[in-house]
């Protein structure tokens, strides 16, 4: 892949993309003509005629569709006397999948027999299997097409005999360097080393994943837990201190193993206590005139007939904490401050 641009058949190279930026090898082999396909495909020499292609090396990548634009401007260029050079990023798979359609279009070899064809003089060919597919399907159904269509259009026969005779003798060739083990169809025994590099053995080292029921005693384990899935530690409503006991309390929802909080409107709803045998405020509490300009107490909303509210908190956070199995006690309030209707008797 880095060794330089390799010729193909005369008048048409291909290489990789550092081959292409490469003034002094393009004067070397007088290259005219550059067509560039890769994902980011431009023109590099102001002095080179350019077909740029955008393509990516993938599978599902669509080539069949340029393969009639690539042959018009490569055989345009041969039967004029001009040397074109197809690369790609790695000069492997999008560039030489274009060659072998060129070769198949020109003369009457196939798919495979064209890439034999590149494979001699650029041993690192090999399109991907996405690449070889449409190659297939292009020898199939629409290569006859094509051949009628360049013979039409490009009615010369100076590089039909010479491209033909040529690509018989480098088939020939493939078969000796086969045999030789100077190339490779991509299926070299595994522990034998790749004469192109095509095949990549794995590594010797493999990563052996430890079972979860094995253990270092010999007993039952427990399969180990992702700390994305550890059950997350539900907590109650912010100043409760305690967890929640379940279902929806204070706007916390519970949803199978986590836990979110929702917001629940509510008309000045009181914290939870932190006794069970304190009994919370309603949800339905407000603040009276009467109550709250003497003492700031809570009345009920039920009615006038309710009367205060004796054994609650009148106030949150003004009443201390009564023991456990004990009624909590009043706060003292001063008679002669409290209206007459609202007047409570003292607890004995």
């Amino acid at each position: 892949m880095g060794n330089g641009m390799n010729k193909v058949l005369p008048g048409l190279f291909v290489g990789n993309y550092r081959d292409s930026k490469d003034a002094a090898q393009l004067d070397r082999f007088n290259i005219t003509h550059i067509l560039a396909i890769h994902d980011a495909a431009r023109k590099l020499h102001s002095d080179k005629h350019y077909l740029c292609v955008m393509a990516s090396d993938t599978p599902d990548q669509n080539l069949q569709q340029y393969f009639s634009l690539c042959n018009d401007f490569i055989h345009g260029a041969r039967l004029r006397g001009g040397n074109v050079l197809i690369h790609c990023l790695a000069g492997m798979s999008r560039s030489v999948t274009v060659a072998v359609a060129y070769i198949m279009s020109v003369t009457s070899l196939s798919w495979k027999e064209a890439l034999k064809v590149v494979r001699v003089g650029r041993a690192v060919a090999n399109p991907n299997f996405g690449f070889q597919r449409q190659l297939q399907e292009f020898e199939s159904c629409r290569l006859a097409e094509e051949r009628r269509r360049l013979k039409e259009r490009y009615p010369s026969l100076a590089l039909q005999s010479s491209d033909e005779e040529l690509c018989r003798q480098l088939l020939l060739s493939y078969q000796g360097l086969l045999m030789s083990k100077d190339l490779c169809e991509g299926r070299c025994p595994m522990g034998q080393p790749c004469p192109t590099g095509l095949c990549r053995s794995p590594s010797k080292r493999t990563v052996r994943r430890k079972s979860s029921t094995q253990s270092l005693g010999g007993g039952r384990s427990t399969p180990p837990t992702s700390p994305r899935m550890l059950p997350a530690t539900p907590t109650g409503p912010p100043g409760t201190g305690r967890p929640s006991s379940g279902g929806t309390q204070g706007g916390l929802v519970r949803s199978g193993s986590s836990i979110s909080y929702r917001h629940r409107p509510s008309v000045s709803s009181a914290p939870p206590s932190r006794s069970s045998s304190r009994t919370d405020l309603p949800n339905t509490l407000v603040r009276t005139g009467s109550a709250l300009d003497h003492h700031g107490g809570w009345m009920s909303s039920s009615g006038p007939g309710a009367g205060p509210m004796s054994g609650s908190r009148r106030s949150v956070g003004s009443a201390p904490t009564s023991p456990r199995g004990s009624p909590a006690p009043s706060p003292p309030v001063t008679p002669a401050h409290v209206p007459r209707a609202q007047r409570v008797p003292p607890v004995s």
